[in-house]
């Protein structure tokens, strides 16, 4: 074994690279892109001409492909989540291609296909001293909320925030990987859920249309799919549901207790997180049976008589998104062909009909699963 040659480098010379570097990405980069922004204050949001962010240590710039318009963009666009920022560019559900790459960023380099995941670790808390980084922060910023987000042409993000893309997978469909599949990929592992258990599924958007085609993976049995709109409950038929219900119907309660065997769920999914389909699904669960909470509401949830819960060992669960390698899981089923998700691209608009895709998500124009940008 040899030792490396190279001559010890001063101060000053590590200066000079780190400028020669920062003029070569000057050179890559445009000086300024288009960008959504988001003013919190007045509630607007609009596509202006912004600087093109630069990267720094450990840091990457994306050219944004595609990126999701998620119900959680309008949560915080109609103030039902607090703002971080004064103002804001969202968007967390992005894919693209590496335009520049700061130093220390690993092994990413321009041209690279990737996913990007939608958050960050904060750095100070006790799990990041330990090393915990992004999968046991406590504190995770969150694209979109926390810095900006992909509603751009161009995004800044952490190098370790990246899945490569293979070719084999359209740049449009990975971007719907990040959220829209891993958050309830991510349920399902926080649930613990197991093969031939009962499953039942409030809300067919894009979280609980997901859902369905994940559960049939993971092997549940039988799954149940419950949604007021005729055409979600047939779609969730066609993505492998064994039964699709309308919760409104008065015999609903009834006829989960017929599909499975007066036994009620196992595991139950709550996707809209409202009063109504809270109760509904926790009194459909069964001894020992779980609820799981994907959905975000403004909403506050009636938990009901204690006695309830406690006679029926039932467990409630909150859940948020999802960690690094569920989105790496998905990238690997879908390059696969385990995973479609082909038919979960409702919609492609440019970035400046921006306000145009958040109409047609709010008033559930043709039933949307996800309506993507493209900047």
């Amino acid at each position: 074994m040899t030792l490396d040659a190279r001559p010890i480098r001063s101060d000053a010379d590590a200066a000079g690279s780190a400028d020669s570097a920062a003029g070569a990405v000057a050179d890559v980069l445009p000086a300024t892109m288009r960008a959504a922004r988001f003013d919190t204050a007045a509630g607007t949001l609009k596509v202006e001409d912004v600087p093109v962010p630069r990267p720094g240590v450990g840091e990457v710039v994306v050219k944004v492909a595609a990126c999701g318009i998620c119900q959680s963009d309008l949560s915080q666009l109609d103030g039902h989540i607090a703002p971080r920022l004064p103002v804001v560019t969202p968007g967390h559900e992005a894919s693209g291609v590496v335009a520049a790459v700061g130093g220390g960023a690993g092994h990413w380099k321009a041209g690279d296909r990737v996913v990007l995941g939608a958050g960050r670790a904060c750095g100070t808390c006790p799990a990041c001293r330990f090393g915990g980084g992004t999968n046991t922060c406590e504190d995770l910023q969150v694209m979109a909320f926390h810095y900006d987000g992909a509603w751009a042409e161009y995004v800044l993000t952490d190098a370790t925030t990246l899945i490569a893309v293979p070719d084999s997978v359209p740049l449009e469909h990975a971007a719907v990987l990040a959220d829209a599949v891993s958050t309830p990929y991510g349920a399902i592992d926080t649930v613990q859920l197991r093969s031939a258990e009962a499953v039942g599924i409030w809300g067919l958007g894009g979280l609980g249309t997901h859902l369905v085609q994940l559960t049939r993976i993971c092997g549940a049995s039988p799954i149940v799919a419950l949604d007021p709109l005729p055409a979600a409950r047939e779609r969730a038929l066609a993505l492998g549901a064994d039964f699709a219900l309308d919760p409104t119907d008065d015999d609903t309660r009834a006829r989960l207790k017929e599909i499975t065997g007066g036994k009620g769920l196992d595991v139950a999914f709550d996707c809209v997180g409202r009063t109504p389909t809270f109760t509904q699904a926790e009194r459909a669960l069964g001894h020992r049976g779980r609820l799981v909470l994907v959905g975000i509401s403004p909403d506050p949830l009636a938990m009901g008589p204690e006695l309830h819960f406690v006679r029926n060992r039932h467990t409630v669960i909150g859940h948020t998104g999802y960690r690094m390698e569920h989105l790496e899981d998905l990238v690997e089923l879908t390059a696969r062909g385990r995973l479609d998700i082909s038919g979960s691209v409702s919609a492609i608009l440019p970035l400046e009909e921006v306000n145009e895709g958040i109409r047609r998500l709010r008033e559930r124009e043709g039933n949307p699963i996800r309506i993507l940008l493209r900047p």
